[in-house]
């Protein structure tokens, strides 16, 4: 067993050193939106014993800065964002965390300098640092309390040009500097000069990614999450090392970059962790999807967001994408709605632009669904413009609060 330091994200410097000691077999490090008063703990971790995957129950204490232990190979601990789910403590061991750098780096052009846009205490921004150890790089840090796509430029100009350049941002972060493009050519200039940008956090709209795409940025769009180190899916592909199976309709992935479990959650680690017989270790991510005749992995969306309307499933995630794919649309929220007949309908949230404010806005979504081939239960029934989207910090949509806003209720 070893300790934990919990270390304020906003002092990137501390975070970069911490990790950098982990990934050597130091105490592991857990990045926090703010310093102490210290995250409770669960009962569990106060005491028992520490076992590896699929015990999730990691932790007498040992003296570290939050009075914790964990496993001795696990280097991070990053909390989720909760955005569908309570948040989970995920623990990465060092050898994770290697192996998703190493495999990254095979996918991209080797190597490089990264710029560090996200916090650290998300999976893709401790993993920007992780990258950087690995690469024996300095990243490029953006700062700011809010993402600006002036600094954006600016810090983009101070990447090593003899070197790779690349940056992981989501798609609100990416969206907002192809508006800026626009008018800015220091923005659109900062765009054009990474070798990649990894998108990732949630779903780009297709519209987006055209959008980038004619400004000259790279971009690739990356599937993962916490429990995988991060993006392990680049456009549909697995990264190196990475394997994907769609078992009774959901994702499941499997790779040296896997998570150890949660920290003090034996139950959830034992439900999202499993082994083969062949002992091959298995994420069940909890999302839909299906493997193409080419191979590659398409997400349909969470199987927590499949309704039965009428006696017909409607997974939530289609209808969206189907909504997205309407010009003024790009970033709806699809989110079921109660209805005496037919059980569970789909609504469409949407900001104020003219397409959502137009009278035929909502039978234009209609034909949208039957457009992607969706059965009629698919059809959206309702769309509420909202002045802004209410958004967790990490900049997705915050799906509860968005449902309770359409139910009537309180937001917050």
């Amino acid at each position: 067993m070893k300790p934990v330091q919990q270390v304020a994200a906003s002092d990137v410097a501390a975070v970069t050193a911490a990790l950098r000691v982990a990934l050597d077999g130091g105490p592991a490090v857990w990045p926090v939106a703010s310093r102490p008063p210290m995250y409770p703990f669960p009962r569990s971790v106060a005491g028992g014993t520490g076992e590896s995957r699929g015990n999730g129950n990691l932790g007498r204490a040992s003296g570290g800065a939050s009075g914790i232990g964990v496993d001795d190979d696990v280097a991070l601990v990053v909390e989720t964002s909760g955005s569908t789910d309570a948040p989970k403590r995920v623990l990465l061991s060092a050898d994770a965390l290697g192996a998703s750098a190493a495999a990254t780096e095979a996918a991209l052009d080797g190597p490089g300098q990264w710029l560090l846009a996200l916090p650290a205490h998300y999976i893709a921004g401790a993993q920007v640092l992780a990258r950087s150890i690995v690469a024996g790089t300095e990243p490029v840090l953006l700062g700011g309390e809010h993402f600006d796509p002036a600094a954006f430029a600016a810090a983009s100009a101070r990447l090593d040009r003899r070197r790779p350049r690349y940056t992981s941002l989501v798609p609100v972060q990416l969206g907002r500097l192809v508006d800026a493009a626009a008018s800015d050519r220091r923005v659109a200039e900062a765009l054009r000069s990474f070798d990649r940008i990894l998108l990732g956090g949630q779903a780009a709209p297709p519209s987006l990614i055209v959008a980038a795409d004619v400004l000259g940025a790279r971009v690739t769009r990356t599937y993962g999450s916490s429990e995988t180190s991060g993006g392990c899916v680049y456009d549909g592909r697995p990264i190196d090392g990475v394997r994907a199976r769609i078992a009774e309709g959901l994702v499941e992935l499997a790779g040296p970059m896997l998570a150890d479990g949660y920290l003090g959650d034996p139950e959830r680690t034992a439900a999202a962790f499993a082994a083969d017989a062949d002992g091959t270790h298995w994420y069940r991510t909890g999302d839909l999807g299906r493997i193409e005749h080419d191979g590659t992995l398409r997400i349909l969306g969470r199987a927590d967001d499949v309704i039965v309307s009428g006696g017909v499933k409607v997974a939530l995630g289609e209808v969206e994408r189907a909504v997205r794919s309407q010009p003024g649309f790009a970033d709806a929220v699809v989110v079921r709605v109660p209805d005496p007949e037919w059980g569970e309908r789909p609504a469409v949230v949407a900001t104020g632009t003219d397409a959502a404010a137009t009278s035929d806005a909502l039978a234009t979504l209609a034909r949208a669904t039957d457009a992607a081939g969706l059965t009629p239960a698919a059809r959206p029934v309702r769309l509420d413009v909202v002045d802004r989207m209410p958004l967790l910090a990490s900049g997705k949509p915050d799906r509860r609060a968005i449902e309770r806003l359409v139910r009537g209720g309180p937001v917050a």
